[in-house]
C-alpha cells in the first residue's frame, strides 16, 4: 500500500472509537472479511482469533485485517477493550501490505491520527473524506515503517534519538549562543557524559565540533548573503576576538572570512 494514492482508499461507513461493554464479544464470522479493517486497542485486555490463531491483546495492539481473513474476539469484562476500527477498500492494485499484527511501542502519533480520523466525521468537517484518506495513508505508512524498522528495542532508543536530534536542531537554530554541554544535556534530560557520548554516536561529531561547525556555516551564509562585514559577523555569532574567529573560520573552510565575503 506504500505506493497507493490516498484517493484510491475507499472509506467505509464502519468506523468508531468505542468502549466495549462488559459482555462484548466479536462473534466468529461465517464469511471472511470483505474489506480491510484497521483495528487498534487503546486499553483493556482480551484475545483476538485471526484465521484460527489466538493473539492476546492490550494497549498498543494493532491489526490490519485483510479481505479473506476470519476474525473473532473476546475480552476481560473487568478490563474491557477500548478500541478503534476503520473499514476500507483499495481501488487500485496493492503492492506492499503492512503485517497483520504488531504491538506498537510508540503510540502517541498513531493515536492522534486515529482520533483525528474519527472526529472528522463526527463533526461533519468540510472536506472530511479527503482529509480522512490522507490520514489513513499516514496510518498505513506508520505501520509499514514499524514493520520495516522493527518495534523491538525501539521505545527507549526512539526517545533518545529524538532528544539528541532536537538538541542538534536547537544548536543549529541558535548558532550565536555560547552553549554549555551541561545545559544541552539538561535539555535532553541526560547526564553531560552520557549526552556527549550519544551525541557523537548519533550525529557523527562531538558536541563542541558540531557547535563550531554550525557557527562557521552560519558565518559563511552571513558573509555571502547578508551584506555584513567580518567584524559584524563575528560579533553576531558571539566571537569577542576577531582574530580567533578568522583563524577558526579558515581552519574549517580553508579560506579567510574576507576571502569568502
Amino acid at each position: 500500500m506504500l505506493h497507493v494514492s490516498p484517493n484510491s482508499l475507499q472509506l467505509k461507513p464502519a468506523f468508531a472509537k468505542i468502549v466495549c461493554e462488559p459482555g462484548w464479544k466479536w462473534q466468529k464470522r461465517e464469511k471472511p472479511l470483505a474489506n480491510y479493517d484497521l483495528f487498534y486497542v487503546w486499553s483493556g485486555s482480551g484475545e483476538v482469533l485471526l484465521n484460527g490463531v489466538p493473539v492476546p491483546v492490550s494497549k498498543g495492539s494493532c491489526f490490519l485485517f485483510r479481505p479473506g481473513d476470519f476474525t473473532s474476539a473476546t475480552h476481560n469484562p473487568q478490563r474491557p477493550l477500548v478500541l478503534t476500527y476503520i473499514h476500507f477498500d483499495v481501488k487500485e492494485p496493492v503492492d506492499i501490505v503492512p503485517q497483520s499484527y504488531r504491538m506498537l511501542q510508540e503510540t502517541v502519533d498513531f493515536e492522534y491520527l486515529l482520533s483525528r480520523y474519527v472526529r472528522l466525521f463526527l463533526v461533519k468537517t468540510y472536506a472530511a473524506e479527503e482529509e480522512a484518506q490522507l490520514i489513513l495513508k499516514q496510518l498505513i505508512i506508520h505501520l509499514l515503517r514499524e514493520d520495516r524498522e522493527g518495534p523491538v528495542e525501539r521505545k527507549a532508543s526512539n526517545q533518545l534519538t529524538e532528544a539528541i536530534h532536537e538538541v542538534a536542531n536547537y544548536i543549529r537554530q541558535n548558532p550565536g549562543i555560547a552553549h554549555r554541554v551541561e545545559d544541552l544535556a539538561a535539555r535532553a534530560q541526560l547526564s553531560p557524559r552520557y549526552f556527549s557520548i550519544k551525541f557523537k554516536e548519533m550525529i557523527g561529531t562531538s558536541v563542541q565540533s558540531y557547535m563550531i561547525r554550525t557557527r562557521i556555516e552560519r558565518a559563511q551564509h552571513l558573509l555571502m548573503h547578508a551584506g555584513m562585514n567580518v567584524t559584524e559577523v563575528a560579533d553576531a555569532l558571539g566571537y569577542r576576538d576577531i582574530f580567533f574567529f578568522s583563524r577558526q573560520f579558515k581552519q574549517y573552510t580553508g579560506k579567510s572570512p574576507s576571502e569568502i565575503r
